[in-house]
């Protein structure tokens, strides 16, 4: 199975279409190529015009709710990959993940929401989809959002 149909069998099982306009907000490009590496700016978990998972993981919101917050990010972060370069296949590699997490103070659980992402990615990806990461709490993230995601990738 290509990585193109694994993208559209999670996108069928979270119940989402990554097929719309992935919007940004803001005076930025949402992916930059460099050489042979595709940077991809923070994606939160907004799917046409909702932000589908907002509040602060530990207090408003349960871990597997930010977990789904964090698929959410990796299937955007997926999806403007897919448009840069016509397929998932000609990923070679992702580099690097860094996942933010909106938290109560006393959460910890910031690599378990990162999980989340990494297994959507491992999935679609195969072994191209492993990577580095960074799971870090913080206080806020833009628009209440729960989780903010960024991908280095290579082609």
């Amino acid at each position: 199975m290509s990585a193109d149909a694994r993208f559209r069998q999670t996108a069928e099982e979270l119940g989402y279409s990554f097929d719309g306009e992935i919007k940004i907000g803001g005076n930025y490009v949402p992916i930059v190529r460099h050489q042979n590496e595709l940077y991809i700016s923070g994606q939160i978990p907004r799917v046409g015009d909702t932000i589908v998972v907002t509040g602060r993981a530990g207090a408003d919101i349960s871990l597997a709710q930010a977990q789904l917050a964090a698929k959410i990010c990796a299937m955007r972060a997926l999806a403007l990959l897919r448009r840069s370069l016509g397929s998932l296949d000609e990923v070679k590699r992702l580099l690097r993940m860094n996942l933010y997490v909106q938290c109560a103070e006393n959460f910890t659980q910031q690599s378990e929401v990162a999980d989340g992402a990494s297994e959507v990615l491992f999935f679609v990806l195969g072994d191209a989809g492993a990577h580095t990461r960074s799971s870090i709490g913080v206080y806020q993230l833009p628009k209440n959002a729960t989780v903010e995601l960024d991908l280095i990738a290579a082609i």
